[in-house]
């Protein structure tokens, strides 16, 4: 059999979204743990030891008892110190990522963004006026509005979701030097996440209360601790990050 050790995993592919979360630093060569034994696993046996790996005696107590970084393997007493898998609960989502954007510039953002896709709603429906002629006042207008509104929600929707599901920003996001990421590694959202958070947005500010709709998704993350989310970051799974940093 040969001595020779099994040839290593290679290097590893390069992540396509510069934006992703990277692991945290760390690991020597003997592992994800530094110097530290695996889980279940016995350190070396110590220089001069007589009987035994321990000089004959059993093994001290762990710290804490339970397991080997000391106490159960969630009881926080871990070599993470807390928040992470053997730290006593889930990591920090924001941990690796940018800081969050200001609520202030995200509200500008989102009204950059409303001029425009609301000039080019405003042409669209324009350009085709519906002639008031035989037909009695009321349904035309009424069919008016409803058009317009399902162009505006057309529009709004499928702005943010190609521009977001690009690069994470609108127009502007892009001049406001923010950008929208998943909240679990920090990537820019899927097609899916991105047309659900754009639905949430829009469709009610299309269709029934506009001005109202958007003061409360929106100025939510005034309020939101701790990711300073709006209702359709919530649904989404996202937040607003700053690209300044």
């Amino acid at each position: 059999m040969s001595s020779e050790p099994p040839p290593g995993p290679g290097p590893q592919p390069p992540d396509d979204d510069p934006f992703r979360k990277q692991p945290p630093p760390g690991g020597g060569p003997g592992g994800p743990y530094g110097d530290q034994p695996p889980q279940g696993g016995q350190p070396p046996p110590p220089p001069g030891g007589e009987g035994g790996p321990y000089g004959g005696q059993p093994p001290p107590p762990p710290p804490g008892g339970g397991g080997p970084y000391g106490g159960g393997p969630y009881d926080g007493g871990g070599p993470y110190g807390g928040g992470g898998p053997y730290g006593g609960g889930p990591a920090d989502p924001l941990a690796g990522m940018p800081p969050l954007a200001d609520s202030g510039k995200r509200t500008l953002a989102r009204l950059i963004d409303l001029i425009l896709v609301a000039v080019v709603v405003w042409l669209i429906t324009w350009g085709f006026g519906v002639t008031e002629l035989d037909v009695d006042t009321d349904k035309v207008q009424f069919g008016k509005s409803f058009a317009q509104s399902l162009i505006a929600a057309v529009l709004f929707v499928g702005y943010d979701t190609v521009m977001i599901s690009r690069t994470g920003q609108t127009l502007g996001k892009k001049l406001l030097h923010l950008r929208v990421a998943n909240l679990d590694n920090g990537a820019t959202p899927s097609v899916q996440t991105t047309l659900i958070r754009s639905l949430v947005l829009w469709i009610p500010f299309a269709f029934c209360c506009a001005c109202i709709w958007t003061a409360i998704a929106g100025g939510w993350s005034f309020f939101d601790r701790p990711y300073k989310q709006g209702l359709h970051d919530k649904a989404a799974k996202t937040v607003v990050v700053s690209t300044d940093a």
